[in-house]
């Protein structure tokens, strides 16, 4: 990974040192992940439940993507998962679509670096 790179990637919230520690120092790892993260489905159920108003479905898609996203440090998306996931873990009266709003404003801004 370019120095270059990484400063994009860190720039939109993704700790690039601390998922390169969490992949045993293996940086080419850690960009193979990256790139699979981009297929991972979770963003689009996730969407799709809150859309149809299918909050365990929602819950289990926000639940599984805060996941992926913890263990390859992309905190941006992450810390905007965990209202959103909380708030449907607990059957809350909440604005998901604030929540979605923001999630989907940090998903796609990761989404273009990792991509760039």
């Amino acid at each position: 990974m370019t120095q270059e790179k990484k400063v994009l990637l860190e720039k939109v919230g993704i700790a690039c040192d601390e998922a390169i520690y969490r992949f045993s120092g293996n940086e080419e790892m850690f960009e193979r992940f990256l790139g699979k993260f981009l297929e991972d489905p979770n963003y689009e159920k996730l969407k799709e439940a809150l859309e149809k108003k299918d909050y365990e479905e929602a819950f289990s898609a926000g639940h599984t993507l805060k996941g992926v996203t913890g263990n390859l440090a992309i905190k941006s998306v992450y810390d905007a998962l965990i209202p959103l996931v909380e708030a449907l873990r607990h059957k809350e009266d909440a604005d998901y679509e604030a929540m979605m709003t923001l999630v989907t404003a940090r998903y796609m801004e990761v989404s273009a670096a990792i991509k760039e």
